[in-house]
């Protein structure tokens, strides 16, 4: 593999057998892996920040415990910014479409061979360039039980105020137009008002406000979109 010997990969998977053939293929191609088997050991594994140092992320979607495209963007909101490359039993366009949207670099289909995996990691990890830091937090997204935790306790999330408190997150100090989130928040093709967007932002501030993160707010951008900051 070259330019990417030693390359740090994060591997989870519940189905063991799948998850040790990765591993076994990964290692003899010369990278260090760490695996764990669902989306709260992939969590443990990542740490508390963006200093776990990994590479990349092969990341299966569907986990016993959450969604790994939860999984995914609250390690966005988390500031690791290396490519993730889904895993899925399902190769339906929306299915695509949504792990994108949750901050996925590319998706491959189950069944496939090991080395088409080896392949599509490889020339992720030498084209990624990393996204904007991440603003360190004490606020932490949990894709187990859609919530969000801070200093004062555990705010619930419906699945939707979880992904769009997850994209702000993942892009704070930075503007996210209005288009970007709605794609994060909704399936593709779905019709969202032009107010169910601000409703939704209105009720994540209650929850980060909860949460007890003072120094953390959503605030509008007028005719563009929303910055957490």
């Amino acid at each position: 593999m070259g330019d990417v010997d030693g390359a740090r990969v994060l591997v989870v998977e519940d189905d063991a057998a799948l998850r040790d053939v990765i591993a076994r293929g990964l290692r003899q191609a010369g990278f260090d892996v760490v695996t764990a088997g669902d989306g709260s050991g992939a969590l443990r594994a990542a740490g508390a920040g963006a200093g776990a140092g990994f590479s990349a992320v092969v990341l299966d979607i569907g986990l016993p415990d959450s969604d790994g495209r939860d999984v995914c963007q609250a390690l966005r909101a988390r500031g690791i910014d290396v490519p993730v490359l889904f895993l899925t039993a399902r190769d339906q366009l929306h299915d695509v479409l949504s792990a994108f949207a949750a901050g996925g670099d590319d998706h491959l289909a189950k069944p496939f061979h090991v080395s088409e995996l080896l392949a599509r990691l490889g020339a992720m990890i030498r084209r990624g360039a990393p996204r904007a830091a991440v603003a360190d937090t004490a606020l932490r997204l949990d894709p187990a039980d859609h919530a969000l935790a801070g200093p004062a306790g555990r705010q619930p999330l419906t699945p939707t105020e979880y992904r769009l408190l997850a994209a702000l997150m993942a892009a704070s100090g930075q503007v996210v137009r209005r288009r970007t989130l709605v794609a994060a928040g909704w399936p593709h093709g779905a019709l969202v008002a032009e107010n169910t967007l601000d409703q939704y932002v209105a009720r994540l501030r209650r929850k980060l406000a909860a949460a007890g993160d003072d120094e953390r707010a959503i605030a509008t951008v007028h005719g563009v979109g929303y910055r957490f900051a």
